[in-house]
């Protein structure tokens, strides 16, 4: 199932900092915005509640409420499990993770109400919680999905043996995993880590693509411009290529929410990469020569 969740999406595009750009707090200009993207075929959407502290699910609600025909086009991702200090009603004011089946339970019906929609496609928890009881969690997963509020339900920032203990307790399957991979930061490509991603046969979606800008820098920057300009695509869909290259086809997540800057990732996302390509960006990225 997991290969085909996310079939020909290039990318998913983040509303991580949606609440930061005010041209789109109006309900009909993000409507706007939200159908352009869909007109481009891009259909998923990446949220979390900790984005802009629910801000982000709340002004995309306002603008599917303002157009209701889109709610039936959009694919929605979004994650919780994380309490910020300002949300811990303890003495503790703790930033902590909390993937108690109430809390999750909780989480999914008022993402579904923010966001103004009947279902969540897929619902990661989304840090991995020491505390967890898998088989309370499991149940509390189980029963989203059963009852129809959320697709499929996967995971963020999990080690192998932390998925695997929550996978043996649910009867359905775990669909994705979004991690930090880049070729700023490609060490789940050497620790086993995305080894064992593809094993289970997870989706992977690749949060900070770019490395929060890094891969443009010192000699990889200048080896993404280079080749870039040679297959006549940009230097960051080049980096979203060198991505999508590996097994599973990672779905990036990509942050921008500028058109321009859309369409020249769409361009480069679809880009397919020779293998020896592939290896000379890789071994700028690691600043050492294939063994």
């Amino acid at each position: 199932m997991s290969t085909e969740f996310f079939r020909d999406a290039p990318f998913l595009l983040g509303m991580m900092r949606l609440h930061e750009h005010e041209p789109l707090h109006r309900p009909g200009a993000m409507a706007d915005w939200i159908e352009a993207r869909l007109d481009q075929g891009l259909h998923w959407f990446d949220h979390a509640d900790i984005y802009g502290d629910r801000q982000g699910e709340i002004l995309f609600g306002q603008a599917l409420r303002a157009r209701p025909a889109l709610a039936k086009r959009v694919k929605i991702v979004t994650k919780a499990s994380i309490v910020t200090p300002g949300r811990d009603l303890s003495p503790m004011g703790v930033k902590h993770y909390d993937s108690s089946p109430e809390y999750i339970t909780q989480a999914i019906d008022d993402a579904l109400e923010r966001l103004g929609v009947k279902r969540i496609e897929h619902f990661l928890l989304h840090r991995p919680d020491p505390l967890m009881n898998a088989e309370a969690t499991a149940r509390a997963l189980d029963a989203a999905i059963d009852a129809g509020k959320i697709g499929a339900a996967g995971v963020s920032n999990f080690l192998p043996e932390q998925w695997r203990r929550l996978q043996r307790a649910m009867q359905h399957k775990l669909v994705g995993h979004q991690l930090q991979l880049s070729l700023a930061h490609p060490d789940p490509l050497f620790d086993g880590r995305y080894d064992a991603l593809v094993a289970d046969n997870l989706q992977p979606m690749a949060w900070s693509p770019l490395g929060g800008g890094i891969v443009f820098e010192d000699v990889l920057g200048e080896s993404l411009s280079r080749i870039a300009e040679e297959l006549e695509t940009s230097s960051a869909g080049l980096a979203l290529a060198w991505l999508r290259a590996l097994p599973q086809r990672p779905v990036p997540v990509i942050g921008t929410l500028r058109p321009s800057r859309i369409e020249e990732l769409l361009t480069g996302a679809n880009l397919n990469l020779e293998r020896p390509t592939w290896f000379a960006l890789l071994e700028e990225a690691r600043s050492h020569r294939v063994a």
